[in-house]
């Protein structure tokens, strides 16, 4: 949770902000969810923020604060909150398995000090060794101290394994954690946060190899009429269908992302412009095939369709740039009547 709101929340005017929350998400329409509370108590308690300015951007637009938009908000602005808390607390862990390691260390060094001396000790004893009982005696005293020093090594050791364990199952949890960060809650797809960074280093991949690498965006037509006419839980089910075509699309080394509401896009590193318009026209056409029906009320639903856009990765082309000619690309598609497929190139051809 930033600052702002967390110093606000831990004083007198907590009550104020959430009466004013609630008042506001009624004034506008929106419901009082447990994550839509959360995100509107980020976006009163520092709207310039830049989760208060996406909001503000939605309320002009006049777009459906559905639970898609909250669920894409949340992962987008929220989990970096979470992801740092865990964060804190892995290096807590493994704050006090570090403490408990050096000590273990320490204790065997102390005792391989001991073991040092003890054997300097019975060395002198065995050189001034008049009769047998003393070397016994010596003998007896080192087996021991060998013993001891045997003990306090193994175990050394099996504390050294059970720190390796308990730090491997932090790595893995903070994986878990980075990907849940990194992932769109309902479509399960990539989220915004992740496709910006994967975008930014396949075009560093592309410019230092000089490799193809070519961008999609993807929409879904009359997105709007389908939460309208159903219900917000029916566009969620639209969303997830679209996503798990297109992510059965894009596998590795491809990715795909919800980058916002319903609106997709699509990174194909290594692959020509032929190939990606040759796949998208597939997807394109898979779910224009089918129609979807109503899950609480198995009502026909009818066809959805999508639009696309791609384009090709330019010399010394930045990724904002090459995002932008998709999204043209993309509105080209949407205004010459929509599922269809357009090419950022062929339309500066055609224009100029």
């Amino acid at each position: 949770m930033g600052k702002v709101v967390e110093t606000t929340l831990r004083g007198p005017e907590a009550y104020g902000l959430a009466r004013r929350v609630l008042e506001e998400m009624e004034t506008v329409g929106v419901w009082p969810t447990p994550l839509n509370f959360e995100l509107w108590l980020h976006y009163m308690g520092d709207p310039e923020g830049a989760l208060g300015k996406e909001i503000r951007r939605i309320l002009a637009a006049a777009e459906p604060f559905t639970e898609a938009v909250s669920d894409m908000l949340a992962a987008e602005y929220l989990p970096r909150g979470r992801l740092s808390e865990e964060i804190r607390d892995a290096g807590r862990v493994l704050d006090r398995e570090l403490n408990s390691v050096a000590d273990a260390i320490a204790k065997a060094h102390r005792s391989q000090s001991e073991y040092g001396e003890v054997l300097a000790g019975a060395s002198a004893e065995m050189d001034g060794a008049e009769s047998p009982d003393t070397l016994r005696t010596v003998v007896s005293g080192l087996t021991a101290a060998t013993r001891k020093v045997q003990k306090q090594n193994a175990d050394l050791e099996k504390r050294l394994d059970a720190s390796t364990r308990e730090v491997a199952k932090l790595r893995e949890h903070l994986d878990q954690v980075r990907r849940d960060a990194m992932t769109d809650a309902l479509t399960n797809l990539a989220n915004r946060k992740a496709f910006d960074e994967h975008l930014e280093a396949c075009c560093e991949v592309a410019a230092r190899e000089g490799r193809e690498l070519v961008l999609a965006v993807v929409d879904i037509d009359h997105f709007k009429r389908f939460n309208d006419t159903w219900g917000h839980q029916t566009g969620d089910q639209v969303l997830r269908y679209v996503a798990s075509v297109l992510g059965r699309l894009a596998r590795a080394p491809r990715m795909a992302a919800r980058y916002g509401g319903e609106e997709f896009a699509l990174i194909f590193p290594g692959e020509s412009e032929a190939v990606v318009e040759a796949a998208l026209d597939s997807v394109r056409t898979e779910i224009a095939s089918r129609s979807l029906r109503r899950r609480s009320t198995d009502d026909e639903l009818g066809a959805v369709t999508i639009s696309a856009g791609y384009a090709r990765l330019q010399k010394g082309e930045t990724a904002t740039s090459l995002l932008g000619r998709a999204d043209e690309a993309l509105y080209a598609s949407k205004h010459g009547g929509r599922n269809r497929v357009t090419s950022a190139a062929k339309l500066a051809m055609a224009a100029a």
